[in-house]
């Protein structure tokens, strides 16, 4: 490495060290665990390192306050000192995270895209605990827990749809996808750092903190719920969603108050399971508004 630009250094070999760091993070996202056995994240209230790719993530980031430690900038994207990336690198380094210029050919290999966007950033994540989540400081919790979604496209596009319509939170359990991989963090957008993310936790976990707060637990189902107009969501909630081929186990229908159903038009009898939730959580939107 040496100097590039003041205040920055440059990495030059896809062989190095940072470079490594980020190649691991990119191969470390995997489906969390009740066991914990293999996850890279710690258990809620603990920070971990998680992989940011993109301009527009890493903003989110900077906004929410997480904390970035390392950021890796396409050396193009730097010419213009006055450009957006220019910024950021300065916001970056000015928040205590070190900043590196790289060649295009580095890029790529740090980040797990065919296409990186220009940058590429490691941050500190904190995930909630479970109890944290259902106890969310809120007049009606509406809390989202993901029993089985392997997809992490998915899991992104959920913790998006929640941060959009107000949930006050998400929980992952029964192998579903990290939530905190760089997959699902993508296809959030940054909704992971606006509100509480519970990355880790069992079943059981999620029964005894639900009774615990007296939030009722309502399971998603394909068809024979409760249609999803006529649930009344004016009460602390939460929505369990089941995996996208396997759907709910029976261990989670044994503990679930109610189900709901998404009415729809035949021949058609099944939703992908985030457009499914964005339906319900804008269900419970509208009747919540005043």
């Amino acid at each position: 490495m040496r100097n590039n630009r003041p205040g920055m250094e440059r990495i030059s070999s896809r062989q190095n060290a940072i470079v490594k760091r980020f190649r691991d993070l990119a191969r470390a996202a995997r489906p969390a665990k009740a066991d914990g056995n293999g996850e890279p994240l710690a258990r809620g209230g603990h920070a971990a390192d998680v992989l940011l790719d993109g301009e527009h993530l890493v903003q989110e980031a900077l906004q929410c306050d997480i904390q970035i430690e390392i950021a890796a900038f396409a050396e193009r994207q730097l010419e213009n000192a006055r450009s957006p990336i220019s910024r950021m690198a300065r916001d970056v380094k000015k928040r205590g995270g070190r900043t590196y210029t790289v060649s295009d050919q580095v890029l790529a290999a740090m980040s797990p895209v065919q296409h990186p966007s220009g940058v590429v950033a490691i941050a500190r994540a904190r995930p909630a605990d479970v109890r944290v989540v259902m106890a969310t400081v809120t007049d009606l919790p509406l809390v989202l827990v993901l029993a089985g979604l392997q997809d992490p496209g998915n899991v992104g596009a959920i913790v998006r749809a929640a941060a959009a319509f107000g949930a006050s939170g998400v929980v992952a359990i029964e192998g579903s996808a990290n939530p905190f991989g760089w997959k699902a963090l993508r296809g959030a957008m940054g909704g992971t750092f606006r509100l509480p993310v519970a990355a880790r936790g069992s079943l059981p976990d999620v029964v005894a903190a639900a009774r615990e707060v007296r939030v009722r637990l309502v399971a998603a189902v394909p068809r024979g719920g409760t249609p999803l107009r006529d649930l009344d969501l004016r009460e602390p909630t939460a929505i369990v969603l089941g995996g996208e081929g396997a759907g709910l186990s029976s261990a989670v229908m044994a503990a679930v108050d109610e189900t709901v159903s998404v009415p729809m038009q035949a021949p058609v009898d099944s939703l992908n399971v985030a457009i499914a939730a964005a339906l319900v959580l804008y269900e419970a939107m509208r009747q919540r508004q005043p």
